[in-house]
């Protein structure tokens, strides 16, 4: 099969393509030949040589992918060999076959063509666990989201919108404001030319959002800390602003907020599961009625990778990047 490799740490264009064995799934897992892979930040982080894989997993990058399972385990995750999927993976994705846990699969949703569900996995996977599970955004409470333009922030902003709540999100250009306010968000944030602690702080009468979705970190922890309610829960998935941060501890004691994060891609096959069916009974019903829809920026045939992660680092894009094997 035709896959693509790091072959150093480096830039784009240390990813090749190569030749390889198609792989053999084990007990529980599916063999999907794949139509499309999503392009993610630990993708970048891998090639770049800061993201190692987790122990058993593919040193190809990919944690996502759409196809047809062809072999494997498929009544595992409730399937049959043809069905129609998009998996979750802890890597692997940028290949012609892929293997995945079955457990970590769902089906396609109606309506939606396989190319555009391999954007679902990993942004719906990341978005239900950290703000719905980790963050525990209630109804009624709103939410404010950090990279409100990439594939994580266009789901988030889009989920939470289709469940009632007040959604705000910070961007890098008044195109991309335009862009989040279409998909649902109350208040788009240009950063570059507002500070997002004084229009959240004025849009919600001074009391703040509930749940930080917070991918930047750094010195926008402080900040949270100044827009978030008290009760707030902010939960930081990467790290994009630096992995270090000087903060008040009185915001957190006197006003009971919770500062917490994780990453997805270590947790185990079982904990992926859980957030698999929670999708499925909550999200994937609003795929089908057309209220949430990957937004794809971009498609790059598989042996384009180089050219896929170099629009990802320009930030250019609005939504989801990917490969078309």
């Amino acid at each position: 099969m035709l896959a693509i490799e790091i072959s150093k740490p480096g830039g784009p264009d240390v990813l090749v393509p190569v030749e390889r064995a198609i792989p053999e799934p084990g007990p529980g897992e599916v063999l999907i030949r794949v139509v499309a892979a999503g392009i993610n930040r630990p993708d970048v982080f891998q090639r770049m040589g800061s993201y190692a894989p987790p122990p058993g997993a593919s040193d190809l990058p990919g944690l996502e992918v759409s196809g047809e399972i062809v072999a494997g385990d498929a009544q595992a995750g409730g399937f049959r060999i043809g069905d129609a999927v998009c998996a979750l993976t802890p890597g692997g994705g940028y290949a012609e076959y892929c293997v995945a846990p079955a457990s970590n699969c769902l089906p396609v949703p109606a309506g939606l063509s396989a190319v555009d569900a391999a954007g679902l996995p990993e942004t719906c996977f990341t978005v239900w666990s950290n703000v719905f599970d980790r963050g525990a955004l209630a109804p009624g409470e709103r939410l404010l989201v950090h990279g409100g333009a990439s594939g994580i922030g266009t789901t988030a902003v889009q989920i939470a919108h289709a469940l009632g709540h007040e959604v705000y999100a910070t961007v890098g250009s008044d195109d991309k404001v335009r862009a989040v306010e279409a998909l649902g968000a109350t208040r788009g944030i240009n950063y570059r030319t507002q500070d997002y602690v004084d229009v959240v702080k004025a849009a919600t009468d001074g009391r703040g959002v509930d749940v930080i979705l917070d991918m930047v970190a750094g010195d926008y922890i402080n900040r949270n800390l100044r827009c978030i309610a008290d009760d707030g829960r902010i939960v930081v998935i990467a790290l994009l602003g630096g992995g270090k941060a000087e903060i008040s501890m009185s915001h957190i004691l006197l006003r009971r907020i919770t500062l917490t994060g994780s990453t997805l891609r270590p947790r185990s096959v079982e904990f992926k599961a859980q957030i698999a069916q929670s999708l499925r009974e909550r999200v994937w019903p609003l795929i089908e009625q057309k209220k949430i829809r990957p937004v794809v920026h971009a498609t790059f045939p598989l042996r384009d990778a180089a050219q896929a992660h170099a629009l990802m680092e320009s930030s250019g894009h609005t939504g989801k990047i990917l490969l078309t094997a």
